[in-house]
């Protein structure tokens, strides 16, 4: 690996106070000339991608550019603002952008809920780079994809927190400043509890008679003008609730780890539960085929990131066996 940006962040993650070097590196991987059989799973781009860190005006600009290059597969839109105006910018990529097509999946992406986690926004950018340039090249798998999904790619959900951290450095910021909105959110864990909701309905027998079990309603205190709700968040649902996605994820820092719902633990006062949904052979599918096409989750002699050894569980856990959190 061959990094151009490094930033160091101590950070102590323990209660006993021992210290974690927090590394981000951005970077482009390189051939190893003693290794004669080449992994599977390590391909490498021959395009000439943008691999360095963004700020919101660069990142606005390569989303133009990629729009300039490939307008007839990409349309640049906006879901909403942050707390401080800025506008939360998607890409759409799509045979026919700006339309829904019946039968065809709408698959989103996003990064950047935690504002100082900052590799997520240039992998999605990477990511727009690297489609608009191999569909026009005639890469058939990218233009499968493109021509049978509608995908969405919003890079930063969270750029007011973005540059809060960006100003003073991760030298000097710590591993909090940035994370939360600028009113003071986890946007991450700032959407409604509706597990709690099913549950609940279950224990009352109220499903499927009063309750549907595939469609829980947000509740009207959640969405209203008082509700502890950020403005990133509430476009976040708007956007969701406006567009049939089947499918999304999000990235973010910290972890080398997939996980997949549910992230709220069923029993009370318990911690870490394996609590799985209705769906979870389709959702640990997903999450491994992730996993094991990525060449650090795959690679067994990579060292742990703190505590946990995901590398023994496929890189893969369900997100209420990791740590309970409601609104995720």
């Amino acid at each position: 690996m061959v990094a151009r940006y490094i930033r160091v962040n101590p950070q102590s993650w323990h209660d006993s106070g021992n210290i974690c070097m927090r590394v981000e590196i951005l970077g482009c991987p390189m051939p190893d000339p003693n290794n004669y059989y080449h992994r599977r799973n390590e391909i490498t781009t021959t395009d000439s991608l943008d691999f360095k860190h963004h700020n919101y005006k660069e990142m606005r600009q390569v989303m133009k550019v990629v729009n300039e290059l490939c307008p007839n597969i990409t349309r640049i839109y906006n879901i909403g603002k942050s707390y401080n105006g800025q506008k939360l910018y998607a890409i759409e990529i799509s045979d026919n952008p700006g339309e829904h097509e019946l039968g065809e999946p709408e698959f989103r992406y996003t990064a950047g809920s935690h504002g100082n986690e900052v590799l997520g926004r240039e992998l999605l950018l990477l990511l727009i780079q690297f489609m608009c340039q191999e569909y026009l090249s005639g890469n058939q798998r990218i233009q499968h994809l493109v021509n049978e999904t509608r995908i969405h790619l919003l890079p930063s959900v969270n750029p007011d927190g973005y540059d809060k951290a960006f100003e003073v450095g991760s030298e000097l910021g710590g591993w909090s400043l940035g994370r939360w909105s600028h009113d003071g959110f986890d946007i991450h864990h700032n959407f409604p509890d509706l597990n709690s909701i099913l549950w609940e309905a279950e224990i009352r027998n109220l499903v499927p008679r009063k309750v549907l079990n595939h469609h829980v309603p947000i509740p009207e205190w959640y969405q209203s003008k008082n509700g502890t709700v950020a403005m990133e968040t509430r476009a976040l649902i708007a956007w969701m609730e406006k567009i049939p996605f089947v499918l999304g994820g999000n990235l973010q820092g910290g972890e080398l780890v997939v996980t997949y719902p549910y992230d709220r633990t069923r029993s009370l006062g318990i911690t870490q539960e394996q609590t799985p949904t209705p769906d979870d052979h389709i959702f640990r599918w997903l999450a491994f085929s992730y996993a094991s096409t990525h060449r650090l989750m795959t690679d067994a002699r990579r060292r742990v990131c703190h505590t946990k050894d995901f590398a023994k569980e496929d890189s893969t856990i369900n997100g209420a066996a990791w740590h309970t959190a409601a609104g995720s």
